[in-house]
């Protein structure tokens, strides 16, 4: 029950449990090799041709019966889709149809000829999952059958990179211990192949094709996943080179979520590790609900004129909009350099001679504390390192004073990194936080480096360092929107370690996974004036937070049951606000002028979509 649980969770953000479990119809689709995957079919009454989601799934079809995702929950009937759900070849129902290297995309390309012939089907199919269900998404977009139309994947891109595994050179053991327990069983593969190879260049050449992707997608994602640049560079891509009819038709939306898999926190979900942002709870599953809801019923919700980036800008907690990711033109690299203080200052004259101490024994690592962590008995999400992390000591923090005024920082922060090691070789784990004035250090980005690896990711560019020689390292983090608060401090913790996030590093020269003693690393890090380390924020330089349009932008009452009033925007800049379901389906369309009558609605969740002469905004209030 335990093992169901998670995999409750893994598989979608929105499930209501009912006391009995659905009972869909249980079919066996056979694929082109005449090898058979167990499907359930969920057709709303009465039963009559309509499109179809298709939902692809390695967790288990089954738990799907206790409450279906996008907010329908056990209201078959209200849901304006057939939900098909098929369990992966070789996982649960379909255990029998494994083969060895098969294209589950000919798998999902096959599923969606069989909705075709269907009686209750209108050809219309569109896709939608988190994580692998999401991934699969654009394994079986790129067979291109003519009647998918559309796509959201949640927390996912079709990529398999030598970076998601072995970040900075270093293998991220949590993750795939988790997906061992899974059942993708990967790890015997990665741990034979630590240095990037031609099996690494041949598996990212396969799976990067945004040339092949001819159907919109709305790619959703969060700050705190384990590999948001993966999305955003990939949902770059289709904007670039996807199939030109629909370029422009490719969305991205951030939010400050993780990416999900155990317990409550989920993408959608208001908490997130030991932070709450209620103002993005269940933007994903209202933003997929439009999308699909445009697509696929051809709703009058003006979804094309939405903006093609949506993101969650952290600290001043409102949604914006661009273009691009990161928008263009808006931000300026600011250098923070490391001071013998152990400061971080923009404006500092270094000694000639100045460096700081750490030392690293892996016997005693410093520990994982939250973040962008998958293992299911870890947690997930910005924590307060305070305690567990900072109070150690193997560890050196570097923190600026207190900000003036709120710094927005959007796009991938980097640090410049100088160090030295009295071992031939060792880790630099570097941890960025945003500490609030009471002191809580919450984790916002983590990164790693290793020493071997300078010279590049192939066995054949491995250098090992020798003693007391200074190395210059980069780290790049992941893509961030925030606004460090005033009265807030930013800090960069750095470490030998973040275990079990990361493989521990013995310090020696032994090749990774290669069992032997361990050392001790003494590790210096310099901030002199040869050798003058800092961190790199893209800022934006301009008060965005004081200027935004959605500063204080608002409704009330909120729960409300009559007339709702909306604060923080001059009135005549309305348009039009359109009144949605969480399910995207459009209730009522307003000219505002001083409020909106909702006393007709019946009680729940709705999404205001406020339209303007530049922009579209959105709100959430609730109906009591």
């Amino acid at each position: 029950m335990k093992k169901n649980l998670l995999l409750l969770l893994f598989c979608s953000q929105a499930f209501f449990v009912a006391a009995q479990p659905l009972t869909p119809l249980t079919v066996n689709i056979e694929m082109r090799d005449t090898k058979l995957l167990a499907a359930d079919v969920y057709i709303p009454q009465p039963q009559v041709p309509r499109p179809t989601i298709l939902i692809q799934t390695p967790y288990n079809k089954n738990l799907y019966r206790w409450g279906l995702p996008l907010g329908y929950g056990v209201n078959v009937n209200e849901c304006p889709y057939n939900i098909v759900v098929v369990d992966w070849r070789g996982f649960y129902g379909s255990v029998s149809a494994a083969v060895a290297q098969y294209d589950r995309g000919l798998d999902g390309y096959d599923c969606i000829e069989w909705i075709v012939q269907q009686d209750w089907s209108n050809a219309k199919i569109g896709t939608w999952g988190p994580s692998a269900l999401g991934k699969i998404q654009f394994m079986t977009a790129k067979h291109q059958h003519p009647a998918h139309i559309c796509a959201v994947p949640v927390v996912a891109s079709p990529e398999y990179l030598y970076s998601e595994y072995y970040q900075g050179g270093v293998y991220r053991e949590e993750f795939v211990q988790q997906l061992d327990a899974l059942g993708y069983g990967m790890s015997t593969v990665l741990m034979a192949n630590p240095y990037f190879n031609f099996v690494w260049q041949y598996t990212q050449n396969q799976n990067n094709y945004p040339q092949l992707i001819a159907i919109p997608c709305l790619m959703i994602g969060g700050w705190y996943d384990h590999d948001t640049y993966m999305k955003t560079d990939f949902y770059n891509k289709l904007r670039n080179q996807a199939h030109e009819s629909v370029r422009d038709q490719q969305w991205l939306m951030m939010g400050p979520w993780v990416h999900g898999g155990h317990g409550a926190v989920q993408v959608g979900s208001s908490q997130q590790g030991e932070l709450y942002y209620p103002e993005a709870e269940s933007f994903s599953t209202m933003a997929a609900s439009n999308f699909l809801a445009y697509y696929l019923l051809d709703a009058d919700n003006n979804w094309q004129a939405s903006p093609r980036v949506q993101y969650f800008l952290m600290g001043a907690n409102e949604w914006m909009s661009s273009d691009t990711w990161p928008p263009e033109d808006e931000t300026t690299p600011v250098k923070y350099y490391f001071t013998p203080g152990l400061g971080l200052r923009t404006d500092i004259v270094l000694p000639q001679n100045s460096s700081s101490l750490y030392v690293y024994d892996p016997e005693d690592p410093s520990p994982t504390h939250g973040g962008a962590t998958l293992r299911n008995d870890l947690l997930q999400g910005p924590y307060d390192q305070g305690q567990v992390v900072e109070e150690r000591g193997d560890i050196l923090i570097f923190t600026s004073s207190q900000l003036m005024q709120p710094l927005v920082v959007k796009g991938r922060p980097r640090l410049k990194l100088f160090v030295s090691t009295d071992c031939r070789d060792t880790d630099v784990a570097v941890r960025l936080t945003d500490v609030y004035p009471d002191g809580r250090s919450m984790l916002l980005l983590e990164g790693i480096h290793r020493l071997r690896f300078d010279g590049g990711f192939w066995a054949a560019d491995t250098t090992f360092p020798v003693p007391g020689e200074i190395r210059e390292i980069d780290i790049e983090l992941y893509d961030i929107a925030i606004a460090f608060g005033e009265g807030h401090r930013i800090r960069v913790d750095i470490t030998g370690s973040n275990w079990p996030r990361y493989q521990r590093n013995k310090n020696t020269t032994a090749a990774p996974f290669e069992a032997g003693d361990t050392l001790v690393a003494n590790n210096m890090v310099y901030h002199q004036s040869a050798h003058s380390s800092y961190l790199e924020l893209p800022v934006v330089l301009s008060n965005e937070i004081s200027n935004s349009p959605t500063e204080c932008l608002s409704v009330y009452p909120n729960p409300g049951s009559g007339k709702i009033y909306i604060a923080g925007i001059q009135h005549d800049l309305i348009k039009t606000i359109t009144v949605f379901t969480v399910q995207g389906k459009p209730v009522s369309e307003h000219n505002y002028c001083n409020s909106i009558d909702v006393s007709a609605l019946k009680e729940g969740l709705y999404m205001l979509r406020i339209e303007t002469e530049n922009t579209v905004l959105f709100l959430r209030f609730f109906k009591e």
